[in-house]
């Protein structure tokens, strides 16, 4: 009997201590302004370009509080991303783009890209991301050399 009303009040408890749920967004905009804070009166810590994925963390009125690749925090204007597609960031110094999935392939004239290369994922297979850049270039990536929240 007691267990019976421990646990429900123990779950309720628990709920009180998860922080807000994260989601994962995408720059739209061919570039976008991230701010120290949520307005255009605070100073630009980053500009970024289309397909930049962050880390949704918060939000005051219009503006979203993100977390980028580096888990620094920024605010960016909500109209500038969306949520309707998956994106993925360059993590490391340099990355090989290739033809197919896989090291056999040839690399892409694209090749290499450098870390903070945005990129929206068109498709996964295995341990390789099909991407395209805000040129239309496609190629594939490994997936332990980019982050994707």
């Amino acid at each position: 009997m007691t267990k019976k009303i421990i646990t429900p009040i123990a779950l309720f408890c628990a709920t009180l201590f998860i922080p807000g749920t994260a989601s994962a967004l995408c720059v739209k905009v061919p570039e976008a302004n991230l701010r120290q804070g949520p307005g255009i009166q605070h100073e630009k810590s980053w500009e970024v370009f289309k397909y930049m994925p962050f880390k949704k963390i918060g939000q005051q009125e219009k503006w979203f509080q993100v977390e980028d690749v580096d888990g620094d925090t920024h605010w960016i204007y909500s109209r500038l991303v969306t949520d309707a597609m998956q994106c993925a960031v360059v993590k490391v110094d340099n990355a090989n783009v290739r033809s197919g999935p896989g090291t056999s392939f040839a690399k892409s004239p694209l090749s290499p890209v450098g870390k903070y290369y945005s990129f929206k994922i068109i498709e996964s297979k295995g341990d390789w991301v099909k991407v395209r850049d805000e040129v239309f270039n496609d190629g594939w990536v490994a997936k332990w050399l980019l982050w994707a929240p």
